[in-house]
This record gives structure tokens, sequence and C-alpha cells, in this order.
């Protein structure tokens, strides 16, 4: 098959626009341990979240206070200011109430407890599963925003 000069000259299909990318939440991530921290950042971030990183419950107070912020992933335990006072310094700040929060741990199932006292919104024992970490935020974000 042979192509006329006509064909040749024939304007090109204009380009198809791609979608917009959807709009991500943006994540408070406070983990001590570094290691652990780049792990769920890495996780976080293949689901399409923007992360914001903090080493510990002050950093993270200060992240969330200076940035905008739609979830909050934390440890339970950390150095200066621990996952449970972190959650506690969420709730009773306005701006912050509302503000989702999972607290995870290395300590046993019976924790959720303090946690849910703490107003923790979900709990997660350590080690976590990247879904079950990714599903658990969609759920939460599902109703917060």
């Amino acid at each position: 098959m042979s192509t006329t000069p006509n064909e040749l000259i024939q304007p090109a299909a204009p380009p198809v626009q791609a979608a917009p990318a959807p709009t991500r939440a943006t994540v408070l991530l406070a983990e001590d341990d570094r290691s652990a921290r780049r792990y769920f950042e890495v996780i976080l971030q293949r689901a399409g979240y923007t992360v914001i990183a903090a080493a510990d419950g002050v950093e993270a107070m200060k992240a969330a206070l200076s940035s905008s912020v739609d979830a909050v992933v934390t440890d339970a335990i950390m150095p200066h200011l621990g996952g449970h006072e972190l959650c506690r310094f969420f709730r009773r700040h306005p701006k912050l109430a509302r503000l989702p929060v999972v607290l995870l741990s290395g300590v046993d199932k019976a924790q959720g407890a303090h946690d849910a006292a703490a107003g923790a919104d979900a709990y997660l024992s350590k080690p976590v599963r990247p879904e079950e970490l990714t599903s658990c935020l969609a759920r939460l974000l599902a109703g917060a925003i």
C-alpha cells in the first residue's frame, strides 16, 4: 500500500490531554527509628501520598502547626513526646482536633485500649504490612476529606 501526497499533508489528530493528577492527601509521619521512618515514608509515597516526616513527637507537633496535614501516622513510643501525647495534643487543638491519627506500636494488641483513650482513630501493630497501612489511611481519609 503506497502513501499518496494528500495523505502526507493531512493534519495530525490533536494531542490527547492527560487527565490532571488527583489531589492526594498529605500525611504527617512521626517515627523515631530512621529505617522504620524511611520504610513507612516509601510505602506512603508509593501509594500517592505526600509525606512530611518527623523524627519525634515534638517535630511532628511543629510540622502539624506549620503545614497543611490531612492525617497523621505516628509511632506510639518516641523520645521527647510519644504518639499518645501527640494524639492528645491534636485532640485538644481547635485546628487539629479532627485530624485522623493512626498509632503504630510494637507492643501487643492490649495497647489498643490505651491508644483509643488517647483519641487515636486506628491502631496498627508492628510489623505493619504496606496494604494494611494504606487501606487504613484510605478509610480514615474517606471520612475526613
